[in-house]
């Protein structure tokens, strides 16, 4: 294909949720207020892991990441998806795409690491307790989150910096709420098939990867805990993975709905609405399912509470 008498994008359009046009105020005032509790709720589980001694635990070390995490991956999208709702300009620089399709493939990717590494530390904590924080020291747990942190590198690098390589003769229309991969892809006026081979592939090993991690660590926390003879234990050890499993399920079942499946299955208005749970909606209920199943969290937020009215 030949460029000339092309005009090349230098901007593109999220059409987000143009379509429906009358429900646009609703729509931001929904996800400004689930915008809002995902932060709040986030930052609380990151001060009270701070603030609490008793929550010093690799657990909570692994929990304080994951909100971080949160905070940034709705960062990356929402903003921009409010400012859109209410604006008719509802254009994006073309460097300011590959920014947030840099982040959001970059946080997404730490994610999932992040979420494997929290399974494995269920296991040991579970299989071996008396050795929990002897395995999961303090230098243990820095490796861990570092090397979750670097994987989101060069996924994103390498994902963006091709993606963008290929020219962008228009329409420069995105039809999505931020700048993705594939809805992005459909803009190139060039071929890309190996691309797309390697955008597949690379998906797959990033969901699949930490999720065959979390399966193998959870397949022998269920064998550790149906050879313990007390209900009450076994009750125990189950209670204390529900909420990292609960995660799981939403990240990981809206993930591969949207990038696991073929091409011609892509449907825009499907995907739109996928793509809210994992930006905005799981990131919101991640502090909400820590906090209200566990005890600690909520042991040591009553506390904070009560020392305040007693303040005033």
């Amino acid at each position: 294909m030949t460029l000339a008498n092309q005009t090349v994008v230098t901007e593109f359009i999220l059409l987000g949720f143009s379509s429906l046009l009358q429900l646009q105020l609703l729509i931001f005032l929904v996800l400004l207020v689930m915008y809002i509790i995902s932060l709040m709720g986030n930052i609380l589980i990151i001060f009270i892991t701070i603030v609490d001694p008793a929550l010093s635990s690799p657990m909570y070390f692994f929990l304080r990441n994951l909100s971080f995490l949160d905070i940034c991956f709705t960062t990356v999208v929402v903003p921009k998806l409010l400012a859109n709702l209410l604006s008719k300009n509802k254009s994006i620089s073309f460097s300011g795409c590959k920014v947030q399709m840099f982040f959001f493939f970059f946080f997404g990717t730490v994610e999932c690491f992040l979420l494997a590494a929290m399974a494995y530390d269920r296991y040991v904590a579970i299989h071996n307790p008396l050795r929990y924080t002897l395995v999961m020291n303090r230098r243990m747990c820095t490796q861990i989150i570092l090397a979750s942190w670097i994987s989101g590198i060069p996924v994103g690098t390498m994902q963006t910096s091709w993606l963008f390589s290929f020219p962008f003769c228009g329409p420069s229309e995105v039809h999505h709420f931020f700048c993705d991969g594939p809805p992005v892809l459909e803009l190139v006026c060039a071929d890309t098939y190996l691309f797309e081979m390697y955008s597949l592939t690379a998906t797959i090993i990033i969901i699949l990867s930490p999720f065959v991690l979390i399966l193998a660590s959870y397949t022998c926390i269920i064998y550790t805990v149906m050879k313990m003879k007390s209900a009450e234990g076994r009750h125990k050890a189950f209670s204390t993975c529900s909420s990292h499993l609960i995660v799981v399920t939403l990240m990981y079942g809206t993930g591969s709905l949207t990038y696991i499946r073929p091409k011609s299955s892509y449907s825009p208005d499907t995907k739109r609405f996928l793509s809210l749970s994992y930006t905005v909606i799981t990131p919101m209920l991640n502090p909400l399912i820590y906090s209200l199943r566990n005890n600690e969290v909520k042991g040591t937020l009553r506390r904070i509470l009560d020392r305040k009215i007693s303040f005033w």
